[in-house]
């Protein structure tokens, strides 16, 4: 009985296949003449240029020709396509140049440093101190460490178990007030010492100008800006000259308000005796994101709200100092706990030298730690100087301030920074081609050659999926045949009536 009830399924699915093959040979499938038909009308019809006038010429002659004219127009069209196509995948670029003149220009942030760092009182018995700062500094500017300095190093830190270099820097390091500051005025408004923001750089204690980028910190004129009157103090102030420190001075850094200040050689010195005019302008930098610049806009900075490649530069290398050492430098960005001086000397140090060698911390490309910033705004300047006046300026000055005119010329630096003129320049990185201008190419060499469009396009591609889904429903209907357990009923078509059908079609 099981084999009676195979027996009848099996049966009953083949009639069901059979039913199938014929519904497809009679309804979707077209007879040969139709399908002739079918290619005869397309050819006629379609809007590609000069394929109807090979179908529909009657002289063999005129038809070859046309069919040279066609083949050769398709085949220029295809080179076409393909070049405008490797083109843009060299990511090309144009880089544009805009001077754009305004009423307003805000005015920078200046970063500005004593080259003399520490009190002699603070210093006079710790010689010591000048070394240990190298050490610390050494995190942003290299500095050859001696291991003759160790035992010295082990022998202070034993007696000063508490000693904080950065406290230390801070209480004793240079100081912003109305003694070192003696004038300072902005567009004509006098500031004082409370404008300036304190912030550690491989220069100690540094205080920036214009660090929160007030609204009214902009500059309506051209020739007026900031103007600076110091006092370096080289009596109570100095540095150790068997470690090449000998200049007497200010050194500044002009960066913009969103950055941190980065000097690493590449602060303006003014000596002292000395005044600085400093003519800035602004320069914005606008680069493209990868493939056809170097910059991710999607790179974010943890402790700063404005991404650039010195501050994600030390991001980075204070992610690795905190995983390899278990404390952060105080110089470097973020929240983790103080390095003593012990740590500074034996893992700090050895962990600078380390990613500077293993590469671990990059700038510059698309594939680098840190890539170039999407936007960056620069101030370059022209600085010129000009010792101090006179014999009449340095005796108005020294009645002024009270000092002796040696002292002036030995202590005092003058700095004024002034915008070159009321406006900026922008630099724009762009696609040279973009989406849209190759789609345009694309379709001006089709409409050029070929007299195609997007219409023509998609009755090419319904001509082609229309013979396709013919030819599979060819072999389909040629498959090999279900075997059969049983002869055929009078009432069904047998096989060699279906193959004729088929044939016929």
């Amino acid at each position: 009985t099981s084999r009676t009830v195979k027996f009848n399924s099996s049966h009953l699915l083949a009639g069901k296949l059979e039913q199938i093959q014929l519904y497809l040979t009679k309804k979707l499938l077209p007879c040969l003449e139709d399908r002739r038909k079918y290619r005869q009308e397309f050819a006629s019809s379609t809007s590609f240029h000069g394929v109807h006038h090979i179908v529909q010429t009657q002289s063999r002659t005129r038809r070859v020709l046309w069919l040279l004219v066609v083949t050769s127009c398709l085949g220029i069209v295809i080179w076409q396509i393909c070049s405008r196509f490797n083109y843009y995948f060299t990511w090309p670029t144009t880089t544009t140049v805009v001077v754009q003149h305004v009423e307003n220009v805000k005015f920078p942030a200046v970063t500005f440093c004593s080259l003399n760092r520490f009190q002699v009182h603070a210093v006079s018995n710790l010689q010591i101190i000048f070394f240990l700062w190298n050490i610390v500094s050494g995190i942003v500017q290299k500095f050859a460490k001696e291991d003759k300095y160790f035992q010295e190093l082990n022998g202070f830190l034993l007696g000063n178990q508490n000693f904080s270099i950065k406290e230390f820097t801070r209480e004793n390091g240079f100081y912003l007030n109305g003694s070192t500051l003696l004038e300072c005025e902005f567009f004509g408004k006098t500031c004082h010492p409370e404008d300036f923001e304190h912030v550690f750089t491989e220069y100690g204690n540094c205080f920036t100008f214009n660090y929160n980028d007030l609204p009214a910190r902009s500059v309506s004129l051209s020739g007026r800006g900031l103007h600076l009157l110091f006092d370096v103090q080289q009596e109570q102030f100095t540095d150790d000259p068997a470690l090449g420190f000998t200049d007497a001075g200010i050194t500044f850094v002009i960066h913009s308000p969103k950055e941190i200040p980065r000097f690493d050689g590449l602060g303006l010195l003014t000596p002292v005796g000395m005044h600085a005019q400093v003519a800035i302008q602004q320069l914005k930098s606008i680069i493209q994101e990868y493939p056809w610049g170097e910059c991710k806009p999607d790179i974010k900075l943890q402790y700063q709200d404005t991404y650039s490649t010195n501050g994600c530069l030390q991001e980075c290398k204070a992610w690795y100092i905190q995983d390899w050492c278990g404390c952060l430098p105080f110089i470097l960005p973020g929240n983790g706990m103080e390095c003593d001086l012990m740590k500074f000397y034996n893992c700090v140090y050895p962990a600078i030298h380390d990613i500077e060698v293993k590469g671990l911390c990059t700038v510059g490309t698309h594939n680098s730690t840190c890539p170039a910033p999407c936007e960056e705004t620069h101030y370059p300047t022209t600085v010129s100087y000009s010792s101090f006046g006179g014999e009449n300026a340095i005796k108005y000055i020294s009645a002024k301030l009270k000092k002796s005119p040696e002292y002036i010329r030995q202590n005092l630096v003058i700095i004024d920074i002034k915008y070159d003129d009321l406006s900026y320049r922008i630099t724009q990185q762009q696609k040279a081609l973009t989406i849209s201008e190759l789609l345009a190419d694309v379709g001006g060499q089709l409409g050029l050659f070929c007299g195609a469009s997007m219409i023509t396009i998609i009755e090419l591609l319904e001509y082609i999926f229309t013979n396709f889904f013919w030819m599979c429903l060819f072999l389909l209907l040629k498959a090999p045949e279900i075997p059969q357990w049983n002869n055929p009923s009078h009432d069904q078509p047998t096989n060699v009536e279906k193959k004729k059908g088929i044939q016929e079609c």
